[in-house]
């Protein structure tokens, strides 16, 4: 006779909403960390908070109306301080921020 205990439905379903809770917790975390300057992946995209403090000479071809708000690869809802971006998994970019992967939305 085997000593397994078995797991019953109930069991099993309390289980599964206690690890999609864990799971969800960890996404909302991880999400909530807002994208450094001086991150590696930032720093060579030329990342900034702010649109008006791009580095004009190595970055010419930026204009004052590019901002991550803007850009195709914003995640954010529209009004929102800060949102993802899919450069950045993980993180948050500033609403007003840019850099050098900047793709005006259509």
């Amino acid at each position: 006779m085997s000593t397994q205990k078995k797991t019953t439905r109930r069991v099993f379903m309390i289980q599964n909403a206690v690890a999609s809770a864990v799971v969800l917790m960890a996404v909302d975390a991880s999400a909530q960390s807002m994208v450094s300057e001086s991150d590696p992946q930032a720093a060579a995209l030329g990342y900034v908070a702010d649109t008006n403090k791009v580095n004009k000479s190595k970055f010419p071809k930026h204009a004052a109306n590019q901002a991550c708000s803007n850009c195709m690869l914003y995640q954010g809802a529209a009004g929102a301080a800060a949102g993802g971006c899919g450069i950045f998994p993980g993180k948050q970019v500033a609403a007003k921020g840019w850099c050098s992967a900047y793709n005006k939305k259509a």
